[in-house]
């Protein structure tokens, strides 16, 4: 990105005063760098650019393009322009440009794409049909397969001519029955150290990992971690290869679920956009409502102080300690949080885990509780507070810590079982909840174990 930056006010100025010399741009720079370099300068001035670029090399830098940016040099491109950029497009790429377009708009561009490449248009509409986020709207159609009655040497011979073809993965070799099912694979490296006459059968690798088109873009992720694969084959329940997913779409499936799981995390609806593009409003609106929640959610809390108000009028020290208490609480159960979401996330909790964890998590709690209870006990002596109070802070930060690290495991677990993002219980909602419970434990705690508050009614 910072290259980009660099680059961006001679490329505008190029764009500009010599036309002709940005073609130059293409033998120096990544087609990343370039993309960079656009965002600087407006839709009119990269769509010049692009038209200014080698075919193949404007298609490398347009799909690297901010999605927003893409719409935006598409509209000035035209109909035209844009069919021939795509077309040099792998067409899992072009699918996902295809999904921000208007259904008109991808009608067009899909009939003018089956006269110009008829291939990639087919291979447009075929993965279409699968949803967004699944392993079938993420897979490209393209590999290389050989028969399984090949050669090593016709195995290689096929890898040179899909090299020519321009095709993006050659390091593995995927092998086919004559049903067409996929039966093994082969890797390049063990092809190179093979005789060239020996069967490809003998060869190939039979323990094959593949995964249905309908499988979640989480799932595969995590399928491809465990396995340490770069590229995962998709078949359809007759075990007909239908594409390939590579490491690279893992990596933005992977960057875009953990930017969505962190702005989850701090309250905020999901923003695909970086930043500085998204609007002020739209930033606005996707903040607002949830800090409106949690605004209400803190109601509770100012509630249960009412609630117990006499005993606050009665002894005023203890509100000295309500900040302190319910802290420990919400940042426990932040930890807790935290610690759940990740687990669920890449696949090493499930919910059979459940009581496991709320073991593990009240065991933790009630440890951790000690600790911080021995220092809050400090903390109480040395202000004078009495044995009495330093007593109700030592128990009550033990009951608020386990409550908040068993809160912030079993809240995650619970929505997730019912389908929902467990990101959605972010530390802010674990931290107004703990917050409640936390007063009402406080406070119920220094009415039992305070003597000089022992006669005093909550309630009235």
């Amino acid at each position: 990105m910072e290259l980009g930056k660099l680059i961006a006010p001679e490329l505008k100025e190029l764009l500009t005063d010599e036309p002709s010399a940005v073609r130059e741009l293409a033998t120096e720079f990544h087609p990343q760098d370039v993309a960079d370099s656009l965002l600087e300068i407006d839709s009119a001035a990269v769509a010049r650019a692009l038209l200014s670029f080698p075919l193949e090399y404007s298609a490398q830098v347009f799909e690297r393009l901010e999605e927003e940016k893409q719409v935006a040099v598409a509209r000035e491109l035209g109909i035209d322009s844009t069919v021939n950029i795509v077309s040099e497009m792998d067409a899992d790429e072009v699918v996902g440009f295809f999904r921000l377009l208007p259904e008109p708009i991808v009608s067009k561009l899909l009939g003018r794409l089956a006269k110009v490449d008829p291939v990639t248009a087919a291979e447009v509409q075929e993965l279409t049909q699968y949803g967004e986020y699944t392993a079938g709207g993420m897979m490209t159609s393209e590999f290389v397969e050989v028969p399984v009655g090949a050669t090593v040497d016709e195995t290689l011979n096929e890898l040179r001519r899909n090299a020519a073809l321009g095709l993006e993965v050659l390091d593995v070799v995927f092998v086919m029955d004559a049903g067409q099912k996929v039966v093994g694979y082969v890797p390049l490296r063990k092809l190179l150290m093979s005789q060239p006459g020996a069967p490809i059968s003998e060869v190939m690798h039979h323990d094959l990992v593949s995964v249905p088109p309908e499988m979640d873009q989480e799932e595969v992720a995590r399928t491809m971690a465990r396995y340490d694969l770069n590229a995962l084959p998709v078949v359809d329940q007759n075990g007909i290869m239908l594409g390939l997913i590579t490491a690279d779409d893992v990596i933005d499936v992977a960057m875009e679920e953990a930017d969505e799981d962190a702005q989850r995390m701090g309250a905020i609806e999901p923003i695909e956009e970086s930043y500085l593009s998204v609007s002020f409003w739209t930033y606005f609106r996707k903040r607002a409502p949830w800090l409106m929640v949690l605004f209400v959610g803190g109601f509770f809390t100012t509630t249960a102080m009412e609630v117990f108000s006499p005993i606050l009028t009665s002894m005023t020290q203890l509100a000295f300690y309500v900040p302190l208490l319910i802290s420990a609480g919400g940042n426990s159960g932040s930890q807790s949080a935290t610690m759940i979401i990740r687990g669920l996330a890449v696949g090493d909790i499930d919910h059979g885990d459940a009581l496991k964890v709320v073991r593990r998590e009240v065991a933790q709690g009630v440890l951790l509780g000690l600790g911080l209870g021995m220092v809050g006990v400090i903390r109480a002596l040395m202000g004078n507070d009495g044995m009495e109070m330093a007593a109700l802070v030592g128990v009550t930060i033990v009951s608020i810590v386990t409550i908040g690290c068993t809160v912030g495991a079993v809240l995650p677990l619970i929505l997730s079982r019912f389908g929902v993002d467990p990101a959605t219980s972010s530390t802010p909602f674990i931290a107004t909840l703990v917050d409640v419970l936390g007063i009402v434990v406080y406070l119920s705690l220094a009415r039992l174990m305070l003597s000089g508050l022992a006669g005093i009614q909550v309630f009235g």
